[in-house]
């Protein structure tokens, strides 16, 4: 049991400060000698140990009548572990510019505000903790072990603004199961060591403007089946692993605006995330990729960097679509839908979805020449996927009437044989099957009949010639009007499931 006149010069000021609240400043004032981060100098006129601040929380001083305890302590050396585990602490804790010799040790205790502002400490473990206001570590240089959050449950703020967690682990903060009432700030945050936030609550946000994350082992940020209210991740946001928020829920927007993202996996995995607004406009194209797949997504919007990535796009829905980047001008809105055409086509493989989804868009809101461009390339995609003779039938598909999607193709090619045949019957003397029988012979009415499967003008039945060359041409053009019209017939059938 400690004992007052054990108490070392500074822990007497603690000591008596903590029943009114008072602040205990053990700074030198001289520029450069207050660097928590160089503490370790630091004399026994700046060292408290941390058995007395353990002591004080715990009730050894309690408050005087008329005032609020609470334990503010600035430039102090905090010699040995400040282990609280368990505990129930009533009084607010404010420890600035504080250089700690061991870790922090907060796990399953309750508590109220902790600000452990512009310190350096080897560790902090809060797992379990309940904190009834706000956990301050701005400024805060946390290296060796790792911060642990795990299923904490804070119900004001966190911040790590300016913070820097460097760590050998993995992890630089483990907080799975992080529960939060209020927002978690990390602007300025510069980490070695990943964030890993595994079915987090934030319902307040997380912010990470300007942040820098370094994960040598893996993820930078990983945030699987998170439910977050907002998560920024722009102003020069950068990381040197992946981001991953497979499953998470993000309610109101996620933005990586101006962010340069990269690693050698997925630079951003939200397969499966469900996301009421995506900005995706970083600085430069993720170089390892963008994972998409079966995401949901309402207001999607990218610019022309952000579709230079490699896209895995299968099962992506959104309600809305929008570019920041303008299409060049005077090409209209069909740049548009070519634009958005190749942004499928980075995606690997053939996958139908992502073309049917994008064709739904352009007619939502009335673009339907886009939408018959978008399934047009669907069909040329797709027909790379074919066999042979499929795939050589589609190309005489696609020529004649585009898939369908074009029939006055086939109108042209009609105009096309039959100035053709036109020219060449004209040309050439026929014979009659039957002299005086039939109608009187007409170039162009015979093209016709050729060319027209169904009916005629009896000129087929009348007239026949002898010349090798001009009879084949007559069979060619019976074969071309034949796969006219099964294409055109295909192509109608098309439109009308398509309209």
């Amino acid at each position: 049991m400690l004992e007052y006149d054990d108490l070392t010069r500074p822990e007497r000021a603690v000591w008596d400060a903590f029943p009114e609240g008072r602040l205990v400043d053990l700074r030198s004032g001289v520029p450069g000698e207050d660097d928590a981060r160089q503490g370790q100098a630091w004399g026994p006129g700046r060292t408290v140990r941390a058995e007395v601040l353990a002591a004080l929380l715990l009730g050894a001083n309690p408050a005087r009548p008329g005032a609020v305890a609470a334990l503010r302590l600035t430039g102090a050396r905090v010699a040995g572990a400040l282990d609280l585990a368990g505990a129930d602490i009533a009084q607010t804790v404010r420890l600035d510019s504080c250089r700690f010799e061991e870790p922090v040790g907060l796990r399953g205790c309750a508590t109220r505000s902790i600000r452990l502002a512009e310190c350096w400490i080897p560790g902090i473990d809060a797992a379990l903790a309940r904190i009834e206001g706000r956990l301050d570590l701005r400024g805060t240089t946390v290296e060796g072990a790792r911060v642990a959050l795990i299923n904490t449950h804070i119900a004001g703020e966190l911040s790590l603004n300016e913070a820097t967690l460097s760590t050998d682990d993995e992890w630089a903060l483990f907080a799975g199961g992080l529960v939060m009432e209020g927002a978690v700030f990390c602007r300025g945050l510069t980490t070695r060591g990943g964030l890993r936030l595994l079915g987090a609550q934030l319902s307040g946000g997380l912010f990470m403007e300007g942040a820098r994350l370094a994960n040598p082992r893996g993820e930078a940020l990983l945030a699987d089946a998170a439910t977050v209210s907002t998560l920024e991740m722009t102003d020069g946001f950068a990381t040197t692993g992946a981001v991953r928020l497979r499953g998470a829920h993000v309610t109101s927007r996620l933005s990586v605006r101006g962010a340069a993202l990269g690693s050698p996996g997925a630079a951003l995995d939200l397969a499966r995330a469900q996301v009421a607004e995506l900005d995706f406009t970083p600085a430069v194209a993720p170089p390892g990729g963008v994972d998409l797949r079966s995401a949901r997504v309402e207001v999607l919007r990218d610019n022309e960097v952000s579709r230079t990535a490699k896209l895995r796009l299968e099962g992506l829905a959104y309600t809305s679509l929008h570019a920041d980047d303008a299409p060049p001008a005077g090409l209209g809105v069909r740049v548009g839908a070519a634009r958005r055409i190749a942004w499928i086509r980075r995606s690997p493989g053939y996958s139908p979805q992502p073309y049917e989804q994008l064709a739904g868009w352009y007619r939502l809101i009335g673009h339907d020449d886009d939408a018959r461009l978008v399934l047009l390339a669907k069909q040329r995609h797709r027909r790379g996927t074919l066999r042979p003779v499929a795939r050589i039938w589609g190309h005489v598909f696609d020529a004649v009437v585009g898939y369908g999607y074009r029939p006055w193709r086939a109108g042209g090619w009609l105009m096309l044989l039959s100035l053709i045949g036109t020219t060449v019957f004209h040309a050439h003397s026929p014979m009659a099957d039957k002299e005086g029988e039939g109608p009187e012979f007409s170039a162009l009415a015979y093209t016709l009949d050729l060319l027209i499967p169904i009916g005629g003008f009896g000129q087929r039945e009348a007239w026949h010639w002898d010349e090798r060359g001009v009879m084949w041409l007559s069979y060619g053009l019976i074969a071309a009007g034949w796969l006219l019209t099964t294409a055109v017939v295909a192509g109608v059938t098309r439109s009308l499931n398509k309209s």
